[in-house]
């Protein structure tokens, strides 16, 4: 059975990816792309037409699952237990699905900066989680901890556990028990 047209499309985005974390996003070419999953550079076009467009889908897939996380947060009793699912959810997407993504943003941020509009609703994305986290009878500084706590997760995530001494699993929950303690729930630590 030949592939479906979405898995050769995923097995691009995949192997794109691999190849721009592994040698640059400039140092790959399409032609490597299409050689690494063995399709034809003709069969990648169908698909994306440049490296960039490759990019783009996969910053765009990135703000759809922050989209969906919103969403889903929306949907869920407001407090401190929602805002520590929501956590978790941001962290297993950041340890997961985005961490190739946000290592390759951090080395190569040349190659983002011509995703403006895909850049744009990401920040907007963004905003709009925030604002899930936002208490706005809280002061500045209240305010501030909760961001500061979506910017904990997406930033410890991102670091090896290895630098710190710890494995994957007591860096997260390190991760969870200082956003908990930003966002003053205590929750996220592991408390109720």
């Amino acid at each position: 059975m030949a592939p479906r047209r979405g898995d050769t499309r995923e097995r691009i985005q995949r192997t794109a990816l691999e190849l721009f974390t592994e040698q640059g996003y400039e140092r790959t070419s399409l032609r490597e792309i299409a050689e690494r999953i063995g399709v034809t550079k003709a069969a990648l076009y169908y698909h994306f037409s440049s490296k960039e467009e490759i990019l783009g889908s996969l910053v765009s897939d990135a703000s759809q699952s922050l989209a969906d996380l919103t969403e889903w947060t929306r949907s869920q009793p407001q407090g401190a237990r929602t805002r520590v699912a929501t956590l978790l959810r941001l962290a297993d997407l950041v340890q997961g699905r985005w961490q190739p993504l946000l290592r390759l943003a951090e080395e190569n941020r040349a190659a983002l900066r011509g995703l403006e509009d895909v850049g744009r609703e990401v920040r907007e994305r963004i905003r709009d989680l925030y604002g899930l986290f936002d208490d706005e009878t809280a002061d500045v500084a209240g305010r501030l901890r909760a961001r500061l706590a979506i910017v904990a997760v997406v930033g410890g995530s991102l670091r090896d556990p290895g630098e710190l001494g710890a494995t994957r699993e007591e860096m997260q929950a390190a991760i969870l028990q200082v956003a908990g303690e930003l966002l003053g729930d205590g929750a996220a630590g592991g408390g109720g």
